[in-house]
């Protein structure tokens, strides 16, 4: 039998981009959790969606080229697990220099931080870790300040280089750089000394 809630999920998650990770919580204003999750595991089972961990789901998209489906984006699949426990994350080591054009190499394994507890998912060849973090580096902060501040850490204090400060100074926007020194005040004092020469500069 057809779930009733079933066609409403069915359409939203029409709406959604290929390869969006969603759970339950992303439905929760329209039903209460057990019919969405029955929904969610028939839609599942139909092959409309694609179970990628436990009460986490994508969007499939399918290659023409490949002529196999796509693996999860892990990103996505990540900030699914972040809604579904409400936690605020942002990435970290290789990740973070990464994303910051401080790093071109190719990470293996995925490291995020979180107010959440200590957690590790293995979602196809990757392991997905994350990192329980200090409030001083992520409470009341923003995406942008948690991923300097992380890129910062993983290079390390011995280690940073004047071509590390020039190439952040050059990527932020001066409306970010006041953000992130405001918000980072209560971090590590090296690490914040770091930070008042990317936005000097």
């Amino acid at each position: 039998m057809r779930d009733k809630f079933q066609t409403e999920i069915e359409k939203r998650i029409e709406s959604f981009d290929p390869r969006y990770a969603f759970s339950a919580v992303d439905f929760s204003d329209m039903a209460g959790t057990d019919p969405i999750n029955k929904a969610l595991s028939r839609l599942c089972e139909a092959g409309t969606i694609r179970r990628v961990l436990k009460g986490i789901y994508d969007k499939p998209s399918y290659s023409e080229f490949l002529g196999e489906y796509l693996p999860p984006n892990i990103e996505k699949v990540v900030e699914a697990i972040a809604r579904k426990y409400n936690w605020t994350v942002a990435p970290s080591g290789e990740i973070a220099l990464n994303k910051l054009h401080l790093s071109t190499q190719v990470p293996v394994n995925y490291s995020y931080v979180s107010d959440g507890p200590y957690r590790k998912y293995k979602i196809g060849n990757y392991l997905v870790e994350f990192k329980h973090c200090a409030n001083k580096e992520i409470s009341g902060k923003s995406y942008i300040t948690i991923i300097v501040i992380q890129a910062i850490k993983s290079i390390g204090k011995d280690r940073i280089q004047p071509k590390d400060i020039s190439i952040l100074s050059d990527l932020l926007p001066e409306e970010e750089k006041k953000k992130i020194l405001r918000e980072a005040m209560t971090t590590t004092p090296w690490i914040y000394g770091v930070i008042k020469e990317v936005c000097k500069k």
